[in-house]
């Protein structure tokens, strides 16, 4: 049987350090108010210019490539996990084609916010296990600072977020007890809107409460982005922070279960568990319901905050390099997010 590997991994982070106590300079909030509800103690920033969702996303590929001990000429398609992508349109895949003198290979762009690095992964690897290409390039890189509402009016999300990139390559392997074992997928969109961005959009803003009027009166070009929209800060993330957590609790340990049941296996099972870095306070509900012990699951949350489809690679890549995960050791991924949508991937390292 044919799997897919992870034969190289890479991360990137900027430089930029933004603690709690910096954001207070900005919002009515404090070191001890985010760390509670979130465990975040810092996050990083990418530059205001120069640094691109797509650039941070080459950096993180760059070592994932050199690990894996081929060159970008090898690379046979790429899986582009984002949802703040440096245009509207194009996505991010071909932008890291043309950066990094690719061959004209396919780009695909995944869209899934934070289960986004799960779903590229699948992705990829029905790609590898289909024999159709041998090196796929996933990343997920997120830059959230450019776009968050850095005021007391939107501190509930905005201290959450940072900005950053990891990246895999995946090839083929038929070692017996090696690569992704499976990969499980799955959506509700009964409460998109509960976390969401909803400017700009072709939805003339029909979702959000007392609005339609603004567009009464609009011209056709102003049902994309507005100064109204601007007056009244709807062109930033819209999150109802409680409702989320509740259905993350349920559906991170489930999709998790399932991955170990597919497999014939138990929690007891998991070398390394990688979840989503969307809150600590999650994570460790989802660590108790495993019984998990604490060297069985890798949080960096308190240095990074979310970067939603970069998390998870990120994590995998830091655990990795810290001697956490070693040849052999059976890792859990798994991510639940806006949409909803959720996942979990298996893997033999």
């Amino acid at each position: 049987m044919i799997r897919s590997t992870i034969a190289g991994i890479g991360m990137y982070v900027p430089e930029n350090v933004v603690t709690n106590q910096h954001l207070e300079k900005y919002m009515d909030t404090n070191d001890a108010w985010i760390q509670e509800r979130t465990g975040i103690q810092e996050r990083r920033y990418a530059k205001r210019t120069g640094e691109t969702t797509t650039t941070m996303g080459i950096e993180a590929a760059k070592i994932a490539i050199e690990r894996a001990g081929i060159t970008a000429q090898d690379i046979d398609f790429i899986v582009f996990a984002t949802l703040s992508p440096d245009y509207y349109f194009p996505g991010c895949g071909v932008l890291v084609q043309r950066a990094m003198k690719m061959k004209e290979i396919g780009a695909l762009d995944v869209r899934n916010q934070c289960s986004g690095f799960v779903y590229a992964l699948s992705v990829g690897d029905q790609f590898v296990r289909s024999g159709m290409y041998k090196n796929v390039l996933v990343i997920g890189s997120e830059k959230h600072s450019f776009g968050l509402d850095f005021s007391t009016r939107g501190r509930n999300v905005s201290v959450i977020f940072g900005d950053g990139a990891g990246a895999v390559v995946l090839q083929p392997t038929q070692k017996e007890n090696q690569g992704i074992l499976s990969t499980h997928l799955h959506s509700d969109g009964e409460s998109a809107e509960i976390l969401a961005m909803y400017n700009p959009g072709t939805h003339a803003n029909h979702w959000l409460e007392n609005s339609l009027a603004d567009f009464e009166e609009a011209e056709l070009g102003e049902m994309f982005m507005s100064h109204a929209m601007i007056d009244k800060a709807q062109n930033f993330p819209f999150m109802d922070g409680p409702s989320v957590f509740k259905k993350a609790v349920v559906k991170f340990p489930e999709v998790i279960k399932e991955a170990l049941k597919a497999n014939n296996l138990k929690p007891s099972d998991i070398d390394m568990l990688i979840p989503h870095q969307a809150n600590l306070r999650i994570a460790q509900f989802v660590q108790q319901q495993l019984g998990l012990a604490d060297d069985k699951v890798f949080n960096n949350i308190q240095k990074y905050g979310n970067t939603t489809a970069a998390s998870i690679p990120i994590a995998l890549c830091e655990a990795w390099q810290e001697g956490k995960i070693k040849e052999g050791d059976l890792v859990c991924l798994a991510a639940f997010g806006s949409g909803f949508t959720w996942g979990s991937a298996l893997l033999r390292w």
